[in-house]
């Protein structure tokens, strides 16, 4: 992709701009970074920005900016209905994403994942099976490293593993994986895409690319995603727990099966598998089938299967106090990542759900926490809803407790209440932005007071 020259202005100074910045600087670019917000108001360094070159300018965006661009890359959490961006496209001006960008310098082929819940599960995963064959992988995008960076990173004949978000597809043009996975897709992100209809579009937009020589992977058990297969020109690969499907990934007689191209592969048995719970038998699925299409043997998969533990923030394992197991779930935020974790778990519950509110049904949850759960804790914005739908579900008013905004005073009770062999779970079902970062720092302010349990 030739910059040299050229005006690029870059949209959100998050990680995915600061990539895209430096980039574009690399490859002969004059580049301006720009954000809404103030630079007090931004936590990261821009030192190395300004030492690249790069201009900077903070706060109100005015169309101006946009005089003499060439090109405007923009971060995944600017949205495309932004006043500027709407004046850009008016004025006919380029808007790229910087997945797009990643796409169009990657000279390794990709193979991408999304899907509502556990993308990063599986594509952490497909990153440890690939590397069980090639000797150079690059795991990036929606997973904490710009996939435009890994981009540059990995030759030809190796392979990239990318975690991709609907945000990330919003401003595709010729985005072109070689295998492309939608692992499921339940209602998130409503808030920004405006419908379940646009955000499964945006879902779609994954595999709109592919031809006949590419795969696609879909969940043959989601029914939004089994639909997805009379829109695609790839070869399809459906996986399932329930159906013995003819060709893709089964169970037969608890072990995970391979069944293409008049071959029956046995890959691992349920049992073997380093990750538990009937979601990441599903996860698994989809990676064993990603890796197979990128040639991995069967052989070289089974040891990373048994010996992969998942991903930190999801099910995690902290600790054990008392008899009470401690769990940090920090990364379900939506509900159906957190009945996910409730199936988990037999021996009662004491949930800590709540924060930045999505403000999609409750119900499936809610009935599903009158079951499992002796205690739900609620903490931040959504408290006071969840608190309500709790109530309407009919959950007594005796197991239904707020803490505001303080996950120390949540902790502090979830271990007043908790008795062995119960489990203390944080799954919020919600996002985390009314008192954190993101995800990681709530899971890790979660596990650091756990901790701090045990002295």
């Amino acid at each position: 992709m030739d910059l040299k020259g050229k005006r690029v202005l870059v949209i959100g100074a998050g990680i995915s701009g600061f990539a895209a910045a430096k980039i574009a600087r690399q490859l002969g670019a004059a580049v301006t970074l720009s954000d809404a917000k103030q630079e007090a108001d931004i936590k990261e360094d821009f030192s190395e920005m300004r030492s690249l070159g790069v201009a900077l300018v903070f706060g109100k965006q005015e169309n101006a900016l946009l005089d003499g661009v060439d090109l405007i890359l923009v971060s995944p959490a600017v949205p495309l209905r932004i006043p500027l961006l709407k004046e850009a496209q008016e004025r006919g001006l380029r808007i790229m994403s910087e997945v797009e960008l990643a796409y169009r310098l990657s000279k390794a082929p990709i193979a991408a994942i999304t899907g509502t819940n556990g993308k990063t599960t599986t594509t952490t995963l497909l990153g440890l099976l690939l590397k069980a064959h090639y000797a150079s992988v690059g795991v990036g995008g929606n997973i904490g490293v710009p996939l435009s960076q890994v981009a540059l990173e990995i030759p030809a004949d190796d392979y990239i593993a990318a975690e991709i978000s609907s945000y990330q597809m919003e401003a595709t043009e010729t985005f072109h994986p070689h295998i492309a996975a939608v692992l499921n897709v339940t209602p998130d992100h409503i808030v920004r895409h405006g419908s379940m209809e646009v955000y499964q579009a945006m879902k779609e937009r994954l595999f709109r690319e592919e031809t006949a020589e590419d795969y696609l992977v879909l969940n043959h058990d989601d029914e939004r995603t089994r639909g997805m297969a009379e829109r695609a020109k790839a070869q399809v690969a459906f996986f399932s727990r329930i159906t013995s499907l003819r060709r893709g990934a089964v169970l037969q007689e608890g072990n995970i099966t391979l069944r293409w191209d008049g071959k029956e592969l046995p890959v691992v048995s349920v049992k073997d598998l380093g990750i538990k719970g009937t979601h990441n038998v599903e996860n698994a699925m989809a990676a064993i089938l990603m890796a197979y299409f990128a040639g991995v043997t069967v052989e070289e998969m089974r040891p990373v299967l048994k010996e992969f533990r998942g991903v930190e923030h999801r099910i995690e394992y902290v600790t054990t106090i008392d008899g009470v197991d401690y769990y940090n779930d920090s990364k379900a935020t939506n509900t159906d990542s957190a009945i996910k974790a409730l199936q988990t778990f037999d021996d009662g519950i004491i949930l800590i759900a709540g924060g930045d509110d999505k403000l999609t049904d409750l119900t499936d949850f809610m009935q599903l926490v009158k079951a499992r759960v002796h205690h739900l804790i609620l903490l931040g914005a959504a408290a006071e809803r969840f608190h309500q739908e709790a109530r309407n579900n009919g959950i007594e008013e005796e197991r239904i407790h707020e803490v505001g905004y303080s996950m120390e005073k949540a902790v502090e009770l979830a271990r007043a209440l908790a008795k062995a062999p119960e489990t203390v779970l944080l799954s919020p079902a919600c996002a985390s932005f009314d008192m954190y970062s993101g995800m990681a720092e709530r899971g890790r302010h979660f596990k650091s007071l756990v901790h701090g349990l045990e002295k």
